[in-house]
Order: C-alpha cells, then structure tokens, then sequence
C-alpha cells in the first residue's frame, strides 16, 4: 500500500509521467517512446484520430454484417426504411465504440503510424546531414 501512495505522489508531482515508457505486448516500447519524441504533437494528434477512424470503419463492416440477416417486428424489421435507418445506427455504434477503446485496432495502427512517421523524419534527417558534407 506504501508503495502506491508514493507511485501516486510521483504521478501528481509530474515526474512519471515524463518518464512514462509506453507498453506493446506487455513490454516497454522503446521504439515507440523514441517515435514519440521525433513526431509532432500535431502529428500524433492526427495519427490518433486517423487510426480510430479505421477501427471504427473496420467495426462498421463487421456490425453491419452481424445485422443484415435480422428480420422481424421492432428496430431491425424489413420495413422500407429499415435499411437506411440500420445503416446508421451500426455507423454510429461502430464510431462509438472505437472511440471507447474499440477491440484493440486503433492502438496497433496508431503505433505502425507513428513508428513509420518517425522513420521518415530520420530518414530526412540522414539525407540533409550527407547534402551539408557533400
């Protein structure tokens, strides 16, 4: 219990969470926490966004296959609007539920993402160095 309320007390005065190393697959992700540093804020902003998008896409697909058989009275019967209205509804379901943390997608492409910007940052990097020395 000692040793939780100190964690805690780092964390409130600020100096985990500047030491914080993300996770992948249970380990620490040095790679990803070097990404992190070369990448813009505003770059990691998008790339987050864009990697939720894609899950919530990828959750549309699956939802809207798990609804198209259901037939019957209520919300998901064969009513001439029926089609439209579910459409919505499993759009609206998937985006919501990508934005709660999804099945796990959204954070894999999110570190591709990242990982892939920040290579090309250091690709950039190594090609300006070699123009300067030739």
């Amino acid at each position: 219990m000692q040793m939780q309320t100190s964690h805690a007390a780092s964390i409130h005065n600020g100096a985990l969470a500047k030491a914080a190393i993300p996770s992948f697959n249970g380990h620490p992700d040095y790679d990803m926490m070097n990404a992190l540093a070369k990448v813009s804020p505003t770059a990691q902003t998008k790339a987050k966004a864009t990697s939720q998008d894609f899950e919530a896409m990828f959750l549309n697909s699956m939802f809207s296959q798990m609804t198209s058989g259901l037939q019957g009275e209520g919300p998901y019967g064969s009513t001439t609007g029926t089609g439209v209205w579910r459409s919505m509804l499993t759009e609206q379901y998937s985006k919501s539920f990508a934005q709660a943390g999804g099945v796990g997608i959204a954070k894999d492409v999110y570190r591709t993402l990242i990982l892939q910007q920040a290579n090309r940052i250091g690709q950039a990097q190594i090609g300006q160095t070699q123009d300067k020395q030739a």
